[in-house]
């Protein structure tokens, strides 16, 4: 009975002295496994350029950000004002008809029964017609002075900001309308265009 107690108490240092071995045994090539898991993700993270990681969290961000363009409505309005103006000065306007009425009702008071008939055109229908004219020419100088400056915008704003391409097309509409009015106007102002008739003093 000792003898086979002593070989059971000298069998069982030896076998946990193997255990114990192969258990460090295992957790070394664990700690070796994990170390050089580290060292490729350092050496990944080492190659990778700087700044990737800021450009990766802006980029959602830059791409979802609403963009503000308030000058762009104020010139397109501009834009659509100018050829507004331009219209209205060919056209005409309820102001240059009350101009107008005003003139023609004035040289009725001012011309006597008298008066000559080239008097009483002149005075009556005359200055009536140069009325009309003198409003629509104004109406055409603003239109010109307005699209102007629309088309002008851009250069005294954000130079990496062009101008929409339909709000230079009306720029340009309102310009050409306004110049030609503006012509106009001084065409029936001067009497060059559809001037009075002549009379017999």
């Amino acid at each position: 009975m000792v003898t086979k107690t002593d070989d059971e108490t000298t069998e069982t240092p030896e076998s946990t002295t193997a255990e114990a071995a192969e258990v460090a045994a295992e957790s070394s090539e664990v700690i070796e496994a994990t170390k050089e898991a580290e060292g490729t993700d350092a050496a990944e993270a080492a190659d990778a350029p700087e700044g990737a990681d800021a450009d990766l969290d802006d980029e959602p961000f830059a791409s979802g950000a609403p963009v503000e363009d308030s000058s762009g409505a104020g010139q397109g309005a501009g834009a659509v004002v100018s050829a507004a103006l331009g219209v209205v000065a060919l056209s005409g306007s309820w102001v240059a008809t009350v101009a107008s009425a005003r003139e023609s009702l004035i040289g009725q008071l001012q011309t006597s029964q008298g008066a000559s008939v080239a008097k009483q055109v002149s005075e009556v229908y005359g200055d009536s017609w140069h009325a009309t004219a003198l409003v629509g020419g104004i109406f055409a100088f603003l239109g010109l002075i307005v699209g102007a400056v629309v088309l002008a915008r851009p250069a005294f704003g954000a130079p990496g900001r062009p101008q929409a391409v339909w709000i230079k097309s009306v720029a340009w509409a309102g310009v050409s309308l306004g110049i030609l009015g503006l012509l106009l106007a001084v065409a029936k102002y001067t009497d060059i265009l559809m001037a009075l008739p002549s009379t017999s003093s």
